[in-house]
């Protein structure tokens, strides 16, 4: 799967070799979307989880509320840049998921690792197509650059000689790991819709199961309707992440009008 294109980079041999090489499914219903299933090889994949754990059980004050109104809690990318989790803040995974995606990426990246507690109500239906503001210049282009506190990335309020750039989120990553002997009935999937605005007819709706090692990716439009289908039984853990596109990219593929505004 993590092989070079025209035009594009070999990717470093330490990262190919992370992943098992399994077929990485592109489905158009209900929106364009990538699925894959045993996307590292097992001893990586272990390495994440056992990290997940111990990170809950050594440093629970990392994990805050994700936002107002959503059951999750998380740990943010920034914290975890020093284990294997901070693979999914590298340069080499940003560039992946834009590609996949097919978009040109700014290479600054949102992202933390969300827990649900057994029991979490349903979310509500959303598409991401939300600005993000960043701290100081554009990154380079073997850098990436994280929410650093100093900027804040819903509304760009930054402290007294910051820099913030407005990006749009453009790539949305769900990984799905620490939620061992998932069975159908545990809830806790990732709902996609074909569209929430007609009264008329309910939406045709595509359950994602958080099955351990999997992945779902896509391109965040005016379409990728999705949202935490909650009543999970069990705790249910995921990693979740945006890449990010310029605003002038975003207003002339979508128009300004579609983007979300917190």
């Amino acid at each position: 799967m993590v092989t070079s294109e025209p035009g594009l980079a070999t990717p470093p041999q330490w990262f190919a070799e992370l992943f098992a090489h399994r077929r990485w499914i592109r489905r158009t219903h209900p929106f364009p979307h990538v699925y894959a299933r045993d996307v590292f090889v097992p001893a990586f994949y272990q390495r994440l989880a056992e990290e997940l754990e111990r990170v809950r059980r050594e440093r629970p004050g990392l994990f805050e509320t994700v936002a107002a109104g959503y059951s999750a809690d998380g740990v943010r990318f920034a914290d975890l840049r020093d284990g294997p989790l901070g693979v999914f803040s590298s340069r080499e995974w940003h560039d992946l998921v834009a590609r996949l995606g097919g978009v040109e990426a700014t290479g600054d990246v949102e992202g933390s690792v969300h827990h649900h507690g057994p029991g979490s109500p349903f979310g509500w239906p959303h598409n991401d197509l939300n600005p993000a503001w960043f701290p100081g210049p554009p990154p380079g282009p073997d850098e990436v650059r994280l929410p650093d506190g100093t900027v804040d990335t819903k509304t760009g309020a930054r402290a007294a000689g910051v820099v913030a750039r407005e990006t749009v989120r453009a790539v949305a990553v769900l990984f799905y790991l620490g939620n061992p002997g998932w069975q159908p009935g545990d809830g806790g999937e990732t709902a996609l819709y074909d569209h929430v605005a007609d009264a008329s007819a309910l939406p045709s709706v595509v359950l994602v199961p958080p099955l351990d090692n999997s992945l779902l990716l896509f391109e965040v439009t005016p379409r990728s309707w999705h949202t935490f289908a909650g009543n999970n039984v069990r705790d249910r853990n995921s990693v979740v992440m945006w890449v990010h596109r310029s605003r002038v990219d975003a207003e002339g593929r979508w128009g300004g009008d579609r983007i979300v505004h917190w």
